[in-house]
């Protein structure tokens, strides 16, 4: 039987590679789709074309954008520094303006050229730092964009924007991934690591991923600076 085809939104993190799993799992041809933007923590580049292999993607593209041309987030504007976790309230420096939209409508882009009609991103409402590209509201809201803005609206059809992380938390996420064959050692998530790539284990992204490995009692294979 063919298999379907799924653009998959792979960065190298946690998350991307549990969803990458997941959809290779309900037997999906994945297409994994990386972004070099100029962000601050590029080592995660390297760590998506080890997912992409480790979890056998049928190809693994890295498109190349330059959004450190206007800044407006510490992850792409070396002049603002990532900050310590936080739980203080509203959207963080570390938001990328727009960058799940941007990265989404390159995605839809080759998902119909491929004829996929299936796009997976492994965005959070539960532990996730308030970013509103990570929200249900907008998912739901780029499903209709992208019909509107392809041939499916001629054809009679819709993108299917495969969120399956959306309401797990990040221990019920690694718990999953675990249980697909996830390496969570080649995964990074830290948004500013050394030059040896070392996770900081200060930033947000940082303490989520400590405390859900924590909570679901699986070993952090993540190479902390400072650590023995």
């Amino acid at each position: 039987m063919k298999m379907k085809k799924a653009v998959v939104l792979l960065s190298g993190g946690l998350d991307s590679a549990t969803v990458l799993a997941i959809a290779k799992s309900e037997n999906f041809e994945c297409y994994a789709l990386s972004f070099d933007y100029g962000q601050r923590h590029f080592c995660e580049l390297e760590a998506a074309e080890k997912v992409a292999k480790q979890l056998g993607a049928a190809k693994h593209n890295t498109v190349k954008i330059d959004l450190r041309l206007w800044g407006g987030s510490a992850l792409t504007d070396d002049a603002l520094e990532v900050p310590e976790a936080s739980a203080s309230p509203g959207v963080p420096i570390t938001y990328v303006p727009a960058r799940n939209l941007i990265f989404l409508s390159f995605a839809t882009a080759w998902a119909e050229v491929l004829g996929a009609r299936d796009i997976f991103i492994g965005v959070n409402s539960v532990d996730y730092s308030g970013y509103p590209d990570c929200r249900p509201a907008f998912i739901e809201s780029f499903r209709e964009t992208a019909r509107l803005g392809t041939c499916a609206v001629d054809e009679g059809w819709s993108y299917r924007i495969n969120a399956p992380l959306q309401n797990l938390s990040k221990a019920q996420i690694i718990e999953t991934g675990t249980r697909l064959g996830v390496d969570y050692a080649l995964t990074t998530s830290c948004y500013n690591p050394d030059s040896e790539g070392r996770s900081c284990g200060k930033c947000d992204s940082c303490a989520l991923r400590i405390a859900g490995f924590r909570e679901a009692g699986v070993p952090d294979p993540t190479r902390y600076s400072g650590a023995e």
